[in-house]
């Protein structure tokens, strides 16, 4: 069914008012593509917050004029499916991984940043980790010291519960103890070995007291 003035002009407003809050634009050709294939695709694209319309070229160049998408207007031949994003690669990602199990749609052109993008550079954004698995990323490096010194802790108290030999330091403290009795030993040892002289002394002093006493 023809397409009123009222009904173009309202589409080329939505599409317009997509267009100003977007990042990246990606054009792929469907041709062939069974209805419930592009309504798993819908399904997809809404999931990853992605504009997904099947447009007529002449709607979609009059929504691009006069924004940074304009340059797609050559681009824009051939029966197309727009998908247009804010997030800068969501876009490039939805229809790339889609087309990767389904050959009939065909990437054609993308732009992203104001820069024209080929087949070849939308698939390369499209290989780009998307914020929430860069975050996921991110988390699981802070997480790893957390996560090693849990295990190290674990290791300890399962040492313990299996009755692991004492660490090094309280091992040597007895050692120090078992010492003590020696030096024990020798200093009791060295009053009586001073008492010895002290015996002595009274033997020699009675030898010179007997002397005179025999004269």
């Amino acid at each position: 069914m023809p397409l009123n003035v009222q009904d173009k002009k309202a589409i080329v407003a939505d599409v317009g008012a997509q267009l100003a809050g977007a990042q990246t634009v990606v054009l792929a050709e469907y041709r062939g593509i069974p209805v419930e294939q592009l309504t798993k695709l819908r399904a997809s694209a809404r999931d990853q917050g992605v504009y997904l319309r099947v447009l007529k070229n002449t709607l979609a160049r009059r929504a691009a004029q006069g924004t940074q998408f304009e340059p797609l207007a050559d681009s824009m031949v051939g029966p197309l499916i727009y998908g247009i994003s804010a997030d800068p690669i969501a876009s490039a990602k939805v229809l790339q991984n889609f087309a990767k199990t389904q050959d009939k749609l065909v990437i054609t052109a993308g732009l992203y940043n104001g820069k024209l993008l080929d087949v070849a550079g939308v698939k390369a954004l499209a290989t780009i980790p998307s914020r929430d698995e860069l975050l996921s990323q991110l988390l699981g490096v802070m997480l790893a010291p957390v996560s090693a010194m849990a295990r190290v802790l674990g290791a300890v108290a399962a040492q313990k519960a299996e009755g692991a030999p004492a660490p090094v330091a309280e091992v040597a403290a007895p050692a120090v103890e078992a010492a003590a009795p020696a030096e024990v030993v020798a200093e009791a040892a060295a009053p009586e070995a001073a008492a010895e002289p002290a015996a002595a002394a009274p033997e020699a002093g009675t030898e010179a007291n007997e002397t005179p006493a025999a004269e």
